[in-house]
């Protein structure tokens, strides 16, 4: 005979929610979640810890701020909200930005006698950004030249020696060039110099660095940073325009990568050259 009143109302977890308890869940930032008293459906895009809140954005862009804990649906299932896990720091690298091994609490060495110049503060910029980790631990000063013109002056102010060793980083190092007589007559045991082939230091970043697949070709009659920054549709009427596309180069440097091997090269014959005495 069939139960004309159906299985009992009462077997079961009968007080158990229909769509099922509440679990707690991380409030990450990009998950998706309904506020069960608005029926607002949206993004979590902020956790305030301070306040215990989180804002939702739907997918108008309105926000909306509710307190953290119960009353959300996520994928239709109630949650209570918590605020996300701190995560540790993260670990600290173990290469430098030129790929040199990391030492950690290490103090920077007292500064040598002996020195690496360079031809203007762009190219002392660019060291910094990619070296500069090795030059504190080794103790190695970058100075300016402001131009290789009056590198024999500077020379014989400064005088080189077994424990005064200089190097010299200059651009457009190539045969026939000025810079490559003046390397010819400065020269010497305890003197180096070494170039890249390019006319300026921006050149010896990698072009796709910036959105380019070649550094563009400018006319020998017309200044080469005025040029580039003219055939990419960048400010350069003023020194403060070639400025900021400097620095809107040097911020694509993120390491050794970003630049141009016929740099790399360069730069570490010079930090090997002067850090090793006699």
């Amino acid at each position: 005979m069939a139960d004309r009143y159906g299985s009992d109302v009462l077997s079961g977890d009968w007080r158990a929610p229909k769509r099922g308890r509440a679990v707690e869940t991380s409030a990450d930032l990009g998950l998706v979640v309904e506020e069960v008293m608005t029926d607002f459906v949206g993004e979590i895009v902020a956790v305030d810890r301070d306040l215990d809140t989180l804002t939702l954005e739907d997918r108008r862009s309105k926000r909306r701020t509710f307190p953290l804990g119960p009353g959300f649906l996520l994928e239709g299932r109630p949650v209570v909200l918590v605020p996300p896990v701190r995560r540790t720091a993260p670990a600290k690298p173990t290469r430098t930005a030129s790929g040199s091994v990391a030492v950690h609490g290490a103090s920077a060495r007292v500064a040598r006698a002996s020195r690496i110049f360079v031809e203007g503060r762009h190219d002392a910029e660019l060291v910094e950004k990619v070296w500069g980790d090795d030059l504190r631990l080794e103790g190695v000063v970058v100075e300016l030249l402001d131009g290789v013109d009056h590198l024999a002056e500077v020379l014989a102010e400064f005088g080189p020696g077994p424990q005064r060793k200089v190097g010299v980083l200059v651009d457009h190092l190539v045969a026939g060039s000025k810079e490559q007589r003046i390397a010819r007559q400065v020269e010497g045991p305890h003197v180096l110099v070494v170039g890249h082939p390019y006319v300026d230091i921006w050149a010896a970043v990698k072009p796709e660095r910036i959105g380019l697949t070649r550094w563009p070709d400018i006319p020998r009659d017309v200044e080469w940073k005025k040029g580039v920054c003219a055939a990419l549709g960048w400010p350069h009427a003023e020194q403060a325009d070639i400025a900021r596309a400097w620095k809107q180069i040097l911020s694509r440097v993120d390491s050794y990568a970003d630049c141009d091997p016929a740099l790399l090269g360069r730069v570490e014959e010079l930090i090997d050259f002067v850090t090793v005495d006699g």
